[in-house]
């Protein structure tokens, strides 16, 4: 198992707790990201960049990904290709994509594209991390990481 993270979106309280579960654990972090990263000498902590380009970090992702590998995304059509791939998703903020959620997901993501493209004025994008979304996002890793463990 490894966990890859689409890091270009990624808040840096995510990937601190990021980064201290794979240094506790053992467990290979593989950052992904347009642009070059800063990150700390843990062993089993890398970063990849790639080049500039709209989806180019999510594609790469995409074809490292393996059956059972965790990919930390809140871009709910790279969560999709992944657990088509076998891999599991999570967002920042807990919630586990799913074969069981993720095409209700990408089917409200779409509508709420057609609402803007057709002019229609729609919320203003989520709300900041909270301290809680980020112990939901805490516990929802350790559960997964233990069931690998």
């Amino acid at each position: 198992m490894k966990i890859y993270v689409d890091a270009d979106a990624c808040p840096t309280v995510i990937k601190d707790i990021l980064y201290r579960v794979s240094q506790r654990t053992g467990i290979e972090l593989i950052l992904v990201a347009n642009q070059a990263l800063t990150t700390p000498r843990i062993p089993t902590v890398r970063s990849i960049q790639v080049s500039s380009g709209f989806d180019v970090a999510d594609d790469r992702i995409v074809e490292l990904v393996e059956a059972d590998d965790l990919v930390i995304t809140a871009d709910i059509p790279l969560a999709a290709e992944v657990i088509d791939k076998g891999g599991k998703a999570l967002n920042p903020r807990g919630e586990l994509y799913t074969k069981a959620n993720i095409k209700a997901r990408l089917n409200m993501r779409d509508f709420m594209d057609s609402m803007r493209s057709s002019g229609v004025q729609v919320g203003g994008g989520p709300p900041p991390l909270s301290q809680r979304d980020r112990m939901e996002f805490a516990n929802a890793l350790d559960s997964y990481v233990a069931r690998f463990k």
